[in-house]
């Protein structure tokens, strides 16, 4: 099993989709669950990729063919899961907030949510509150995720936290927030519901969230 895993793993580092493939029908012939595949294997190695990017030992273009390899294996396990149909973790409204044009990282975290099982809806940058809540309504989204990387937008996430009180929706729409200048005393000082450094962190947080 242990090796299964480790394979799954190098699967995803390697970005090599047909060996995505032939370890999912290896787990599944030998009684694996898809889930644990999925949760033991294929997610470490996404998880290394990402720390791999981080640290400067990659480029934007070896984190994207993984990010397409993890999706796949994402697909194969949730199929099998479910017999047949994909089933999403949760609904997600993602973007880089007004007065933002940065988004590098907020598109890795997308990749990542959305390799992890999250149907993510992902406005771009210098997304205004106003069209963060229109679409989270539009789509019944459970979470909004917003990203600012620089001090002068983060006010952009108290706003958002505003306007979701002023709609009544602050119960029913939770939120995360993160970016090079935020951290979790910002959450916890503007309402939001979490913080996240990076995108395992985000994914990891959704869980918890919408779990």
């Amino acid at each position: 099993m242990n090796q299964l895993f480790n394979e799954a793993r190098k699967a995803i580092i390697e970005a090599d989709q047909d060996q995505v493939k032939i370890v999912v029908e290896k787990a599944l012939a030998e009684g694996i669950a898809a889930a644990e595949l999925l949760e033991q294997g294929f997610v470490p190695g996404i998880s290394e990729i990402g720390e791999k990017f981080e640290n400067e030992e990659i480029f934007l273009p070896e984190l994207v063919m993984s990010s397409d390899a993890m999706k796949l294996a994402a697909d194969l396990c949730n199929k099998a899961v479910s017999g047949g149909e994909i089933v999403s973790k949760g609904v997600v409204v993602l973007g880089t907030v007004k007065g933002d044009i940065h988004d590098i990282g907020k598109s890795i975290v997308e990749s990542f949510l959305s390799a992890s099982g999250f149907t993510v809806h992902d406005l771009g940058r210098d997304v205004s509150s106003q069209a963060f809540v229109d679409k989270a309504i539009d789509v019944n989204a459970n979470v909004i995720a917003t990203s600012a990387l620089l001090t002068t937008t983060m006010k952009a996430q108290a706003d958002l936290e505003k306007l979701l009180v002023e709609k009544s929706l602050k119960d029913k729409i939770k939120t995360i927030v993160g970016g090079a200048p935020v951290s979790q005393a910002w959450a916890d000082k503007i309402g939001a519901d979490g913080y996240a450094e990076d995108a395992g962190g985000a994914a990891r947080l959704l869980t918890e969230l919408i779990g």
